[in-house]
Formats: C-alpha cells, structure tokens, sequence
C-alpha cells in the first residue's frame, strides 16, 4: 500500500507509524459470500473456477485516515462510514482487512492472488500485524502450497508479497511461477527492499515470469470473453508503476481481484480521493474510476484487498 518509488516529500508508512506512536460518483455495496466458521475463508463460484478471499490479518493503519487520504471531505467520510463502517476505529483511525485471493479450476490448480505481509522477520513487519495466516487460511481451503501453480503480485508492497518467500528467501510455493508486470520490476531500484527480498530470490529460483500488458494467464482454457471463460490479467497502474487486477470471468459472470487500485470505501463513494501512498496520483485516479465505471456497467463483483468485506457488486 505504500509507495515503490517515494520522493523525500512523500511520507514513508514507517514514518506515519513512529510519528503516530510519538504523538500518541456514489456506490452502494452489496456484500457476497459466506466465511468459513474460522472468518479466515469466504468463497464464490463463477462457472468452473472458485474464488476465494484469505484474510491473512486484520489491524489498525498507523497514523489517522485524514492524513491517509488528505482530500476527502466529512460528505465523503459519511459515505464511506455507510459503505465499510467497520473501516473506522476510534478517533480517526482506520481498521483493515489484509486479504488475498485464490481462484481454483478444475483439477484443483490454483492461481494465488497476492500472498498478504508474511511471517515474523518479512518486511511488513514494522507496522502491519505479523505473523499472517495465509498459510492456516490456504490450509482450511485445502490448497497446499505445492497445489499453487501461479502466483500473482498485484504489486511490489510489503503486505502483498509477504508470504512469497520465507526471510532466508526460498520461494514458499515451489512449484510456482510468479506474475508481476515488467513495469513493476523495472521501477525498482538495486537497494529496494522488494528488489532484495522477493525479486531477486524468485530470479535466483527461476520462478519470476514478468509480463508486459494485459495477460491471458495460462491454465486458462478458454480466453476472456469466451464461453468457458479466464483469468486474465489487466494494468491497473498508478498506486505503483506497474499495479495490475485480475480478472476472472465464467459462469456469464465477472470479478475483479482489485489489488490497491481502491483501499478504503472513502474512494469507492468518492473515487476521485487520493490516497497519501499513490507513485502517480492522477493514473491512479484514472484506474479507479475505469474500473468502478467498467464494474458498474457490466455488474462486475470486486474482491478487495483491504476492505472489511471480501466480495462487493459496485451498483450506480
């Protein structure tokens, strides 16, 4: 959620968290999909591929959502509180789910969308709630991590590439190849932490596939748009140089794995809300509202990163 390339005027998520610590157009919502009894596990079908939503965490953002989304006003606040009220803590904090996805195609092959902020010792660990749970929630779903055939970073932040290797830098999923957009890699510099913790050990692997543009990822049977439907990738830039969502279409329905293209309902009542932590503001703000215009019109069910529920149909 924090910036790949941060100028010096640009916060850190770090700095927002030791200072916190020194000091102390309209959507409605329509929520789908039942939790497991555990809440670590909520599932949809769309033709022949399952989807599933794996909360890793749940915890407060460090520092105050004002100062997260500057321009929001208190309409917007209103709306959001209405879309998502368990986003908001006491005072002005924000609460968030950290969730990745996994979708299931016959046969059991496993595509995994993100893999959440890691384990003790994995860079997330300075402000976001480590240990994560993916691997008890991959378990509960019956997916082992040598079921996972590809993996999709939707980016390059710490609390969405956390379980992809362990902190001695062996890829968790071995028989996996990962997805990241060729942008994504190349706006890294030599000393970035995503650079040296996950990208160069999956290179080392042979496990890094990156891709340039929209992507029909293989396993797919049947392209995008085809009766059997796919899982394809889209660019999705702005909240890092080379974001991208996934897209999975079957059964005459669509969903969106939506990454950090929106991550607090402020931005879905008011798309045009930036958020503090955004590489390029205005290609963010165009991603998002394509994508919530595109969700609106073709009734596209989103599966969020960070909201406190997995599954949303955006309606006008």
């Amino acid at each position: 959620m924090n910036d790949v390339n941060p100028g010096p005027a640009r916060p850190t998520r770090r700095r927002v968290l030791y200072g916190a610590l020194g000091a102390a157009g309209a959507v409605a919502l329509q929520p789908f999909g039942t939790p497991d009894a555990a809440g670590l596990v909520a599932t949809r079908r769309f033709g022949r591929y399952e989807v599933l939503a794996l909360l890793d965490a749940h915890g407060p953002f460090p520092g105050t959502m004002q100062a997260a989304f500057p321009d929001a006003t208190a309409a917007d606040w209103e709306r959001a509180r209405c879309l998502d009220p368990a986003a908001f803590g006491t005072g002005d904090t924000w609460e968030l789910d950290f969730r990745c996805y996994a979708v299931r195609r016959p046969g059991g092959r496993v595509t995994l969308v993100d893999t959440g902020i890691g384990p003790v010792g994995s860079p997330a660990g300075g402000w976001a709630p480590v240990p994560g749970r993916l691997p008890r929630a991959l378990a509960e779903a019956g997916i082992g991590p040598a079921d996972v055939e590809t993996v999709v970073l939707t980016h390059l932040h710490e609390d969405h590439y956390g379980w992809s290797v362990t902190p001695e830098g062996v890829p968790v999923f071995p028989n996996a190849r990962y997805v990241v957009q060729h942008a994504e890699v190349a706006a890294l510099g030599p000393t970035r932490t995503a650079r040296t913790y996950v990208v160069e050990p999956l290179l080392r692997a042979g496990q890094l596939d990156e891709v340039d543009g929209r992507t029909v990822l293989a396993g797919a049977s049947a392209g995008a748009g085809r009766p059997g439907g796919g899982v394809t990738l889209l660019p999705t830039p702005g909240h890092t140089p080379g974001h991208q969502s996934v897209l999975v279409e079957g059964g005459g329905d669509r969903l969106l794995v939506t990454g950090d293209v929106l991550v607090h309902a402020v931005q879905l009542g008011a798309p045009a809300v930036r958020y503090a932590y955004e590489a390029d503001p205005a290609t963010a703000r165009h991603s998002r509202e394509h994508l919530l215009a595109e969700a609106r019109r073709t009734g596209t069910l989103l599966a969020t990163a960070h909201l406190n529920r997995p599954f949303i149909r955006a309606r006008a």
